[in-house]
């Protein structure tokens, strides 16, 4: 949980040396001329108020602490309840709505703390994290500039706006951002993958590269993510013996239909084309409706078709059935519905005469 690195942004009123604790309305001072010093009473209630919403504040630190996250988070509202201009209380309580997932309530409390002090990076900053958690991403990015424009040297508020923009497929607005954050933190692998991922979408692969490749140094276990991104970028620069040893390091690891997919990929684009199809079978092995898989199949039954002449009948039957089954998973693909429509009637034809052909007694 992110934390109030430079502690409470408002130091509430304190306790007056020797305060009047009031205990009623009828308690009023008189000034020398005998009359009510309303001013004072009103000063002395406000004060009160402030202490007393300061105390349940405490009260739920003290109550966060110990693990008693109810009844800190109980406090904290009875805070904001008490005196509504507390920031600290509607960060405190935006923090445990955040962790608990409640989004809703933590971009109420958030945003009210903004609203209430501008010039408050964490208010501005969380404000901006829940509203990218619950995919406001234009509003997120907004109030990351904002927590920016206060602390422009913030590695977290730097590395989120980079990957808000890049939700944006703002890849040209994401690049600074996304470099500051590595200049600041340049050991943090996942501010790496970050970047990475950046250089990808602006088709700089070498450059992706060796950010993904340090990323997985600097991480004990790199993530499938990381492989999965990594692989892609070595197939855009045709450097395909290291995508596919970086995916047969991810296939015995963390085996996934798209991780069996993308070797498969790469193995056809080594001409390994048995070891490819075997691939793509294996990512529907584990999901049978995964179509980028069935594609693969598609063109490896193809290929076969081809090589030999046009007389594999059970390799277009295959590949048509594969190509079709895609189709019905995800329309959009012309490049599929093209292939289809080429070998398809030939399909139906070749079916046709199995038919005609069968002996009859």
């Amino acid at each position: 949980m992110r934390t109030l690195r430079a502690g409470r942004q408002i130091a509430a009123v304190g306790a007056l040396a020797g305060a009047m604790a009031l205990s009623g309305c009828n308690n009023t001072r008189t000034g020398a001329n005998g009359g009510t010093n309303a001013g004072g009473v009103r000063a002395n209630i406000a004060t009160t108020r402030e202490q007393r919403a300061e105390q349940s504040l405490e009260r739920g630190e003290q109550l966060e602490a110990s693990g008693d996250i109810d009844a800190a988070l109980a406090e904290f509202e009875r805070a904001i309840a008490i005196n509504p201009e507390l920031t600290p209380a509607y960060i405190k309580a935006g923090d445990i709505y955040r962790n608990r997932k409640e989004y809703e309530m933590a971009e109420s409390r958030y945003g009210r703390a903004a609203e209430l002090e501008p010039a408050n990076f964490d208010a501005q900053y969380l404000h901006g994290l829940v509203l990218q958690l619950m995919g406001r991403v234009h509003e997120s990015v907004r109030a990351y500039l904002r927590a920016l424009a206060i602390r422009p040297d913030d590695f977290e508020a730097n590395m989120n706006l980079g990957t808000a923009y890049l939700q944006l497929n703002d890849a040209g607005q994401a690049l600074q951002f996304s470099q500051r954050a590595v200049r600041i933190q340049p050991d943090s692998g996942p501010a790496r993958i970050n970047l990475g991922a950046v250089y990808a979408a602006l088709d700089r692969h070498e450059a992706a590269v060796i950010e993904y490749q340090q990323a997985a140094e600097l991480m004990p276990e790199p993530d499938p993510r990381l492989l999965l991104n990594l692989a892609d970028s070595l197939g855009r620069i045709d450097r395909h013996p290291e995508m596919v040893a970086t995916l047969e390091q991810l296939v015995r690891t963390d085996p996934s239909p798209e991780a069996y997919e993308r070797l498969g990929a790469g193995l056809f684009r080594m001409r390994r084309y048995e070891d490819a199809l075997g691939s793509f079978e294996g990512a529907l092995d584990i999901d049978t409706g995964y179509y980028p898989a069935l594609n693969g199949v598609a063109v490896c039954r193809l290929n076969q078709y081809l090589w030999s002449g046009k007389s594999d009948e059970d390799a277009l039957l295959d590949a048509v059935s594969a190509l079709r089954r895609s189709l019905q998973i995800e329309r959009r693909q012309p490049k599929i519905v093209e292939l289809l429509r080429r070998y398809g009637s030939s399909a139906g034809q070749r079916t046709s005469q199995r038919y005609t052909n069968v002996p009859t007694r």
